[in-house]
């Protein structure tokens, strides 16, 4: 990766216009420019360097410059929205009102689209964006901006400070108040769920030992109940009040509807997808979902083996409680089952990439690097 080749300069107090909302995003020093861009790669179509840090002087240039002397680059994440930095963790004149520990700071500009209605007072608001947009929550494209900023922060762990338009300075010519300027520190350990990709499918019994290696418990889930056939005697009764269709007419279309049922349980069985489950007792269900995909992460999507679509092996946690997983703060007893199911789900998703190779992505599609799990 790109290493750092000169002191960035300080946030700077005016960036946003009338129209725009204006977000910043902390992260540690362990963090580089590439992996941002990374990241933004894996949400937004049309990512694309419009300057180049000074951090990346290899980067490819197609349409874009590379910064000149004190310029820090700008990434375009849509049409509308970008992204500006690195910047020092401090501002140019004023205070950001960011977590210690920051290391360099990314200012980020869409389209201010809010709700008109104050979020409800009931449901989850695991993420904690309620909080930041008291007045409204953002649709659309600043929807879609803050959580990728919120996802980003919580993969590499970093902070967002959400709405700061008008803060240190006159937002929409002092027409508008200020945001509300909160700053979130998402949990890493949130994010439990993952998904293996390949082009090889498992049988539900080869899928079943390969996670009995991770837990021994696991088994299909695929069991359903004997057909018994329709009711006695339903071709002896009308359909409903009134129904006047001849007895003889009824007869011979139930059964037609008979020999059809009989054709279908009798032809081979075609199996487009099936799930593997254990029972964690207190710490919930985790679910291994396999089907196939068309839908795939963005970054899988020109890789010659997922040309045509991808198989999808979804490891899912379902926790004991549902309301308790959508807070922000949850209660100990659920963190506690999270952190054991979230490490099953790692070590499925291991066993599983080793059986069927592939890639594998978290659950907001960001890609994973197998060693690590």
């Amino acid at each position: 990766m790109a290493q750092p080749t000169a002191t960035p300069p300080p946030v700077p107090r005016v960036s946003a216009q009338g129209h725009q909302a204006r977000h910043l995003l902390a992260l540690p020093a362990d963090v580089v420019v590439d992996e941002v861009e990374v990241l933004a790669m894996s949400r937004f179509v049309g990512t694309r360097w419009d300057v180049v840090p000074p951090d990346l002087p290899g980067a490819d240039l197609p349409v874009g410059r590379m910064a000149g002397p004190g310029e820090t680059g700008l990434l375009r994440l849509t049409r509308h929205s970008s992204l500006a930095g690195p910047y020092a963790p401090a501002g140019d004149g004023f205070e950001l009102g960011l977590p210690a520990g920051t290391a360099t700071v990314f200012d980020v500009l869409c389209p201010r689209e809010r709700w008109d209605e104050a979020p409800p007072a009931f449901g989850g608001d695991r993420d904690g964006l309620a909080r930041s947009f008291p007045a409204g929550l953002p649709h659309r494209e600043e929807e879609r901006v803050v959580t990728w900023l919120v996802a980003a922060a919580r993969r590499l762990g970093g902070s967002v400070r959400l709405d700061v338009a008008g803060l240190w300075d006159p937002a929409d010519g002092g027409r508008r108040g200020p945001g509300a300027g909160v700053v979130l520190t998402p949990d890493p350990g949130v994010a439990v769920d993952m998904t293996v990709y390949s082009d090889v499918w498992l049988d539900p019994q080869a899928a079943e030992r390969v996670l009995r290696s991770a837990h021994p418990r696991f088994a299909l889930a695929t069991q359903g109940k004997e057909y018994l056939g329709p009711p006695e005697g339903i071709a002896e009764r009308p359909a409903f009040p009134g129904d006047d269709l001849d007895p003889e007419l009824r007869r011979a279309i139930h059964a037609r509807a008979d020999d059809f049922d009989i054709a279908a349980l009798q032809a081979p069985m075609v199996l487009d997808g099936y799930g593997v489950v254990v029972d964690l007792g207190l710490d919930g269900w985790v679910t291994v979902e396999i089907n196939g995909e068309e839908n795939l992460p963005l970054l899988l999507r020109d890789l010659p083996w997922a040309a045509g679509g991808a198989v999808s092996y979804r490891v899912r946690w379902d926790p004991p409680d549902l309301v308790e997983s959508q807070q922000e703060f949850p209660q100990p007893a659920h963190v506690v089952a999270r952190k054991r199911a979230a490490d099953l789900v790692a070590r499925c998703a291991k066993v599983l990439h080793d059986a069927v190779g592939g890639e594998v992505a978290d659950e907001f599609d960001f890609l994973l690097d197998p060693a690590d799990l």
